[in-house]
């Protein structure tokens, strides 16, 4: 069986696997690093590459083929990575992945510009709770009907991720991340990997239209919608979460 990497969300560190790992651990090495920028990595200066940096882990630990676990901007990493190098990944499991090249709503372009305000304004608290708002409670649910111990760990990873961001920017240059030259967007059908895409029902809709383009396009590709969840499916159901990705790499034995 090949090793699982998991990539965390944008909104996270690589914290947000913990409730999963020691069950997936018990079949499988898993790998689940910080992407930079997040965790215990700052962003380094000037242009870099996630997929670059991904590559360069597995070379690191010795691993030439991984099934990808990717949340959300983790996901259009793992996509990238895919189609990049698609020697190096066995399978995929993306939970309401980003996607490059997608065209975003005005409410997620919204979110993006009250965002960048509030970082502006110095109030980093502020942003972190807007994003516990908008990616834990999700659409109609207020934060009363979510784990409160979820919605702290998330504001953590997602202030950590801003000082990262505010402490990088107050230097030159000023990092830049360097994509694939085509947008993954434009190149689904040149997807290999067996992808399974899951969606929270109470994610922003930009999330299950991504998760149908992906399976409507991509040769061997497929979704699971589940019920009662937001963006982090894997921090809100993680039982159901770890089960739904093992038997899938069972399923392809892999």
């Amino acid at each position: 069986m090949h090793p699982l990497l998991l990539l965390h969300a944008g909104v996270a560190d690589r914290r947000m696997w913990a409730p999963i790992v020691p069950r997936l651990e018990r079949s499988r090495r898993v790998l689940a690093p910080d992407a930079l920028g997040f965790g215990e990595r700052p962003l380094p200066k000037g242009e870099f590459s996630r997929v670059d940096d991904v590559v360069s882990l597995l070379d690191a630990e010795g691993v030439e083929r991984v099934a990808v676990v990717g949340a959300s901007d983790g996901g259009r990493i793992a996509i990238d990575l895919a189609l990049e190098h698609p020697d190096r990944v066995a399978a995929l499991v993306l939970a309401s992945p980003a996607l490059g090249g997608w065209a975003w709503s005005q409410e997620v372009r919204e979110f993006g510009a009250a965002e960048d305000e509030l970082l502006e304004a110095g109030k980093v608290d502020e942003a972190a709770e807007l994003n516990v708002r908008t990616w834990v409670d999700g659409n109609g649910r207020g934060p009363d009907a979510v784990d409160g111990e979820v919605r702290e760990l998330v504001r953590e990873m997602q202030r950590r991720a801003f000082e990262h961001l505010l402490a990088a920017y107050a230097e030159e240059p000023h990092p830049q991340e360097h994509g694939p030259d085509v947008a993954a967007a434009a190149r689904l059908g040149d997807l290999a990997a067996p992808t399974l895409v899951l969606v929270g029902e109470l994610d922003k809709a930009d999330f299950p239209a991504i998760a149908e383009k992906i399976a409507s396009e991509a040769p061997h590709a497929r979704v699971i919608s589940l019920s009662g969840v937001a963006h982090l499916p894997s921090l809100e159901k993680p039982d159901l979460f770890a089960e739904l990705v093992l038997a899938f790499l069972d399923e392809l034995g892999v």
